[in-house]
């Protein structure tokens, strides 16, 4: 990890002192572990709930680095909030089943064999808006997450190495297993907050300060505000804070903030938090009476399933090689560094934006979202968000990151 900003200037761990593999991720795909942080935070971490600045001793960034790193809260429960703002445009709840179907994962509208209760498609309706949450865990084989709706409730229930979704509305049940060890178990569901905030920490590199910036107090417990910025000019991000619980050093709350200013982009925090061991009954399930089950493994055996593990972007983002300052992997190519590094791939499509082979101009509807665009490099269309942009050019290549429009297309020229 490189120098952190601190009061008295003190040095964190030298990337040097992580391994290869991590030092590698850490370096490529910054906006990607933010927006990875994002993600993860949206399943489990917490929204802030300040109340008061509490009197706490002094600590360096260093010291609660290194307090996060140590903490071993192994078992929780309580409540979370969670108000998401990308500023995407206002589609009539069309923006999260596109999501969804642009998952291609079973239940995504892509795949007529899914449920309604996958995972990968559930909890990408977490994106927009306001949601509250209910969530359990004991040790790394117990968790529990569950979505409290208007008239129904979804639940992901990982006990042992069972995986369970239920969606009460359609009263479907989708199953998986995770292999591997009891004491590292391959699984989608996150174990702690804990884990979030580790993927925060790689993002550090000699492009981000971090500080302390005072105190905070979230359900009802005291905490430290841990502040993430780029020191480089050019990114979406304007500051990821992190409230870490003073007493066991699990993180609280995660907020992160654009340089734009405004709303939050992601606010998820706990409103009632507890350490207490839940209880066993809380992770045992049993599909209900009359439920539609589906078995996730018998689907990803299935030839015609191609969807990827979730697991396999870590891999390929880890193998990622540099050359001619540019790291690639299987056509995806990452320009620039820290918070300014925008992934490029090429479509190998001319025309820019796709046309619907039926029903529309797929194109001009999607085109009607974005900004066009000039450069050496032609022309194209630029999306926004308040977060991450994509660039597609006429010529059907791809820049996208957490950085400016001016960023995209400088990069684009640049490319050239």
């Amino acid at each position: 990890m490189a120098p952190i900003d601190s009061d008295d200037n003190m040095t964190a761990r030298t990337d040097e002192d992580l391994p290869a593999g991590r030092r590698r991720a850490a370096r490529y795909v910054v906006p990607v572990a933010v927006m990875g942080v994002a993600a993860a935070t949206i399943g489990l971490v917490p929204a802030l709930a300040d109340s008061g600045d509490p009197d706490l001793p002094k600590v360096t960034a260093e010291q609660l680095i290194d307090k996060i790193a140590k903490s071993d809260v192994q078992q929780l429960s309580g409540t979370v909030k969670i108000t998401t703002d990308l500023g995407l445009p206002d589609l009539g709840g069309l923006e999260s089943g596109l999501m969804s179907g642009m998952s291609g994962g079973p239940g995504s509208g892509g795949d007529e064999d899914g449920s309604a209760a996958d995972p990968s498609a559930k909890l990408t309706e977490l994106v927009t808006g306001t949601h509250t949450l209910r969530v359990a865990a004991d040790g790394p084989d117990r968790q529990k997450l569950s979505v409290l709706e208007n008239a129904a409730e979804y639940s992901l229930i990982h006990d042992g190495k069972d995986v369970w979704g239920y969606d009460s509305e359609s009263n479907e049940v989708y199953h998986s297993t995770v292999s591997g060890s009891a004491e590292q178990p391959e699984k989608e569901v996150p174990a702690t907050p804990k884990d979030f905030a580790d993927q925060a920490l790689k993002a550090v590199d000699d492009t981000t300060s971090v500080t302390v910036d005072g105190t905070a107090q979230v359900a009802g417990r005291d905490a430290y505000r841990l502040v993430i910025k780029p020191k480089q000019s050019g990114s979406t991000v304007g500051a990821v804070t992190v409230a870490v619980d003073a007493k066991t050093g699990t993180p609280l709350k995660f907020t992160l903030t654009p340089a734009s200013g405004g709303a939050a982009v992601v606010d998820a925090g706990f409103t009632k938090v507890s350490f207490a061991k839940p209880d066993a009954s809380t992770f045992d399930f049993t599909p209900p009476k009359g439920a539609k089950v589906t078995e996730g493994d018998e689907l990803a055996k299935a030839p015609e399933h191609g969807r990827k593990a979730e697991g396999d972007l870590a891999k390929e983002l880890d193998g990622l090689k540099e050359k001619d300052g540019l790291r690639e992997t299987d056509g995806l190519k990452v320009i620039g560094e820290g918070w300014n590094s925008i992934a490029t791939f090429d479509t190998g499509g001319q025309g820019g934006l796709p046309t619907a082979s039926a029903g529309g101009d797929l194109g001009g509807f999607l085109g009607s979202f974005g900004d066009q665009v000039k450069g050496d490099f032609g022309s194209g269309t630029v999306f926004n968000t308040r977060l991450v942009n994509a660039l597609i050019t006429d010529d059907g290549k791809v820049y996208a990151g957490a950085v400016t429009k001016d960023a995209l297309v400088k990069a684009a020229d640049a490319a050239k």
